[in-house]
């Protein structure tokens, strides 16, 4: 497999570097399962680990490898093993709030063409949630593609009304309903996969995510597991990331499914996810308006005026506060992390002294 059959494009070569390439071979990160790596290239797949040098240097989860990731490798062992000295620049990276208490980033994806939301049409079927997903993508700068899987579970009315809605409520106007059942929409999705591009599907367990790749791959290759008729919810398929390869060479990064995605480092996203508010909130009298409950705020005039949809702008409100506490956290955590660090750089320099 050529290194352009793997997403390798002009840009990525325009941002090489030379110099280390006289040590390492170019390679692009297929799967990640916990601290484990597969990469590919003209050699094959192989696994790999990231250097020492790489894991002492990194500041947070940014700075390792994430599926998708161009890195510079060093290979051995008669090609079957590889080191990770370093990562090529990222054109982009989906990232998250870590679950849990947590307050860190986890990646999900880099380098990625187009993201593939996915809703189902049943109870998972969540307008706020998509939203969080917009916002998440539109901060990586990728283009978004919405999928409504389960289509065979509702009428033809039923289809229609939440078409208008999720056209109303999100501004997307390519929006794909399908069936794995039936195969209606199978076609639609398949002819706009591009060869040699790279997408990325997302979505919560139970919206048939495995379902659809084995149907686009042609083959079983993927564990599906049976959603709780209650309320759609679905159990883990999939436990890592990994890429896979489909027969007109365009490339799909499965995920696991996400049942809560915080968000924080969001600004540009939110901007552009709620595009309508953004524009208003310009002209609020303060600068630092919360768009609560202050005099002269722009956005409260459009709440009353009804020229912006009320469940927008809670949603809207709900993810700001979010990311504000989130990255507050985020920097005080950071903080912690520099301080610790320069206490035993200053212990090491003493014991050295003494010694």
């Amino acid at each position: 497999m050529k290194l352009e059959d793997l997403g390798f494009s002009a840009w990525f070569q325009e941002h090489n570097d030379s110099e280390l390439l006289k040590s390492t071979q170019t390679a692009r990160v297929i799967s990640v399962s916990r601290n484990q790596y597969m990469i590919n290239n003209e050699i094959g797949e192989i696994p790999a680990e990231v250097t020492g040098k790489l894991m002492f240097n990194a500041e947070s989860a940014l700075d390792y490898p994430t599926v998708g990731d161009w890195v510079y490798a060093e290979y051995f062992d008669d090609n079957t093993f590889a080191v990770i000295q370093k990562l090529y620049p990222r054109r982009s990276v989906l990232k998250r709030k870590t679950p849990g208490k947590k307050v860190d980033f986890q990646l999900i994806a880099a380098n990625i063409d187009v993201a593939l939301i996915m809703q189902s049409l049943d109870h998972n079927y969540n307008l706020p949630r998509l939203e969080r997903y917009l916002v998440m993508i539109n901060e990586a700068g990728i283009e978004p593609l919405v999928l409504l899987s389960k289509l065979d579970l509702i009428s033809t009315d039923e289809l229609n009304e939440k078409l208008t809605e999720v056209r109303q409520r999100t501004g997307q106007k390519k929006i794909i309903p399908f069936s794995t059942m039936n195969g209606i929409g199978l076609n639609e999705i398949k002819g706009l996969l591009e060869p040699c591009k790279t997408y990325c599907l997302l979505g919560s367990s139970g919206v048939g995510k495995s379902t659809l790749l084995n149907s686009l791959i042609g083959e079983n290759i993927l564990k599906t597991r049976s959603v709780r008729e209650s309320d759609s919810h679905g159990r883990h398929t999939t436990s890592g990331r990994q890429m896979l390869f489909l027969e007109n060479r365009s490339m799909i990064i499965d995920t696991p499914g996400m049942r809560k995605l915080g968000n924080f480092d969001i600004e540009t996203g939110l901007s552009q996810t709620f595009s309508e508010i953004d524009k208003i909130a310009r002209q609020c009298k303060f600068s630092n308006c919360t768009h609560e409950h202050e005099k002269g705020c722009a956005v409260q005039k459009a709440l009353k005026d009804e020229t912006i949809s009320r469940d927008r702008y809670r949603n809207y409100i709900k993810m700001k506060k979010e990311a504000a506490y989130y990255e507050m956290s985020y920097l005080e955590k950071r903080q912690r992390d520099k301080n610790f660090g320069k206490m035993v750089k200053n212990v090491m320099k003493n014991n050295k002294n003494k010694a």
